[in-house]
């Protein structure tokens, strides 16, 4: 595994295509469009490359220093690169990002900076410098990558994040003011039945609404749907969820894209009532990580 330091920002995909760049939120809304030094990333003389290149990178953009970190490369001069493995994306990204100048300070053709987020072996080392090494930008967590995942778009249990309070300010979701709510909330999506699940795949049921209630309210299928967790709290059998105590708010603000995955609830509940502690996650490395082994690169012709 890998284990990097995650920016704190608005997560956003960077597409660079036909001489301009433009930066979409996950809910599919335009953040940025600017010119920018990846390829076909701005219009300017002397650019070449064939016209249906493309590029996409997925960032997170750091307000502060008006920067967006890069943690992973999808597509790169058309290249799809999807099924390729961690350990090769990020191998690939680190050598051809800083060949463009995207690296650089701004400039006319350049409106932001892009800079790749530092990734570590995740063994003793790694995991202390993702936790508690000097960074240019705030620390929002951290994110854990299998070397071997190819890239997904959705949930995965191949890439992971964590939290605590000492590497992020945000490790208990706050409201629309920012304060942290005394219930937890969910938001969930409503499908054929009045099931209510989660957004992987497939989808974790949590609970069902009745249909009377369903038309009253003028809810439909594929609608997202906000709760509370009651005092019941969620409950778990033999590591297996079984059933939650679940109290309904509304529906969900129309910005939210997803519902939020079963591992998101599950964290947000911990975080709650029994914290995962990084002596947790260092106590489950084993002998084996933390021997140095040569990067395993799988290389394209």
């Amino acid at each position: 595994w890998y284990v990097l330091a995650r920016p704190a920002g608005k997560r956003c995909f960077v597409v660079s295509s036909d001489g301009t760049t433009v930066s979409r939120v996950r809910n599919g809304s335009t953040l940025h469009l600017f010119p920018s030094a990846l390829p076909g990333g701005a219009r300017k003389k002397g650019a070449s490359g064939p016209a249906n290149s493309y590029s996409i990178l997925d960032c997170i953009f750091h307000e502060s220093d008006q920067t967006y970190y890069v943690i992973d490369m999808v597509c790169w001069r058309g290249y799809s690169l999807y099924e390729c493995t961690s350990e090769f994306r990020f191998f690939w990204l680190q050598s051809k990002l800083a060949e463009t100048g995207a690296c650089d300070p701004p400039s006319v053709y350049h409106k932001f900076r892009f800079s790749v987020v530092p990734f570590y072996n995740c063994d003793q080392s790694g995991l202390h410098s993702a936790y508690t090494g000097s960074l240019p930008y705030v620390r929002d967590g951290l994110l854990f990558y299998n070397k071997h995942a190819h890239y997904h778009t959705g949930n995965t249990p191949l890439v992971l994040i964590w939290k605590d309070e000492s590497c992020s300010q945000y490790v208990i979701d706050t409201d629309n003011n920012g304060e942290v709510p005394n219930q937890q909330h969910i938001v969930l999506e409503l499908q054929e039945e009045g099931k209510l699940v989660t957004s992987d795949d497939p989808p974790v049921p949590f609970s069902c609404l009745n249909a009377d209630f369903v038309k009253q309210s003028g809810l439909s299928s594929g609608s997202l749907i906000r709760f509370a967790i009651g005092d019941g709290g969620l409950k778990c059998v033999d590591g297996r969820f079984e059933k939650a105590d679940l109290q309904y708010i509304g529906v969900s603000n129309r910005a939210r894209a997803f519902a939020d995955s079963y591992s998101k609830i599950m964290f947000q509940y911990m975080a709650r009532h029994s914290p995962l502690k990084v002596e947790d996650l260092a106590s489950t490395i084993s002998p084996e990580d933390q021997q140095d082994k040569p990067p395993e690169v799988e290389m394209s012709d």
